[in-house]
């Protein structure tokens, strides 16, 4: 039997001063795009602490996430489907530890300029943009909404 499981990620919006960490990345060797720190869920592990963990891999900045954006549900155009847990934090410290390898850039980028590169067919998803929106509108929920283990 074929079952459909859709795949479990997280993406953090990171405002600073009016700017939102984004990494640019290269994926599938396709042209770069620009995308929240994101990244999959991996077997055993909370979904704050996945959202952490990217955090870290791809900028190398740690962050504290104060709030949850909600799950964001998006079927790419291949028919996978993902379900995306948005999370909400602030720019606490940069480590200066190696980012993953498949981060071309972190970049720290206004709302305009998103805009501008949602324009031009660059952001990593339709959800990029979205989740931004979102911190924007203050569409929070608290922490313990998340029920695990």
């Amino acid at each position: 039997m074929n079952r459909w499981q859709p795949r479990v990620t997280v993406a953090t919006v990171v405002e600073r001063a009016g700017r939102f960490l984004m990494v640019e990345e290269h994926p599938d060797g396709g042209e770069t795009v620009f995308n929240q720190p994101a990244g999959h869920l991996e077997p055993g592990e909370r979904i704050r602490e996945a959202a952490l963990r990217e955090l870290r891999e791809e900028t190398a900045w740690q962050v504290g996430i104060t709030d949850y954006l909600g799950m964001y549900v998006y079927e790419a155009p291949g028919g996978q489907t993902f379900h995306s847990h948005g999370f909400f934090g602030m720019a606490l410290a940069h480590l200066g530890t190696p980012r993953d390898p498949d981060i071309l850039a972190v970049h720290w980028l206004t709302l305009e300029e998103l805009e501008a590169l949602e324009r031009a067919g660059r952001l990593r998803s339709p959800l990029v943009l979205r989740r931004v929106r979102d911190a924007l509108a203050a569409k929070f929920y608290p922490m313990d909404v998340i029920h695990e283990r």
